[in-house]
């Protein structure tokens, strides 16, 4: 059970993660993003998701330094933009990326899109980022919107498993049986867009937070810790930063979580992997 904003599920490999982050695709931060941040972690938050194509790496890096709270009290994710599949690439976008954010480590480094990449260029990336996991210069590493075939080939042609699978999951898009993979090979699902980009007036969400005096988010956050998955509300609010993180003083009931199940219609509010080129 998650009880608290501290609590983390353990990767695959030992390391700890936050089961409920912060997010930040926002392409143009601006200096109430930043406060916002900075007001995250002031209340509890510590896990922080930006990548490489969100542009706002430097800005992630200076809410950090000016939080106040210790570097190794935080769990940092960033991501490689895919518009090439390969090696080299990978490794100078990370080092791009750590420069953007002043950091001497990088807690999770994932592969934000598989493409139209061939198995073999999938593999070549793949590499790239188990090279920098076996240096000591990130703790864990993993995968965004990876489907169940994209994941075959990463397990059955390398060393290392994908610690993180992270993708678009909410009540109209479940993904039920990518889950149910990721769990039986170990890999922790994490939902971007956990909030349907705001669309939160289903009536069974509606009535749920009536009665539970929750909110319509709240409701599917708690429903998305108690399937044992991790979550990454983004949000530039503070009312709503603090919203979405207090979800810990209430337990959804088996009957109402199936119900929530049932929503699921494979809607998408972002794009299709299968079909998505970066």
């Amino acid at each position: 059970m998650v009880n608290n904003l501290q609590d983390s599920v353990t990767l695959n490999n030992g390391v700890k993660m936050p089961w409920l982050g912060l997010g930040t695709m926002e392409r143009t931060i601006s200096n109430k993003s930043i406060d916002a941040i900075k007001y995250a972690i002031k209340i509890g938050y510590r896990g922080i998701d930006t990548a490489s194509a969100y542009g706002n790496e430097a800005d992630i890096g200076r809410a950090i330094k000016e939080s106040g709270v210790a570097r190794e009290e935080l769990f940092v994710t960033t991501k490689v933009w895919n518009k090439t599949h390969s090696s080299d690439f990978t490794l100078t976008s990370f080092d791009e990326s750590m420069k953007k954010l002043g950091l001497d480590y990088l807690d999770l480094f994932l592969i934000h899109w598989p493409g139209k990449a061939s198995d073999e260029e999938l593999l070549d990336t793949w590499n790239a980022l188990e090279k920098l996991y076996r240096d000591g210069i990130v703790r864990a590493i993993g995968v965004a919107n990876f489907n169940i075939p994209h994941l075959k080939v990463l397990i059955e042609g390398s060393e290392i498993k994908p610690m993180v699978n992270q993708v678009e999951r909410h009540p109209l898009l479940n993904q039920k049986e990518l889950h149910a993979f990721c769990i039986e090979n170990n890999i922790v699902l994490q939902a971007w867009s956990p909030l349907m980009l705001g669309n939160l007036d289903n009536p069974l969400l509606v009535e749920l937070s009536k009665n539970y005096k929750k909110t319509p988010a709240q409701i599917i956050l708690r429903w998305d810790l108690q399937h044992g998955v991790s979550a990454i509300p983004k949000s530039v609010t503070p009312s709503r930063i603090e919203e979405n993180a207090n979800i810990f003083d209430f337990e959804l009931s088996e009957e109402d979580m199936q119900k929530i199940d049932a929503l699921n219609n494979g809607q998408r509010f972002g794009p299709d992997p299968d079909t998505f080129i970066p």
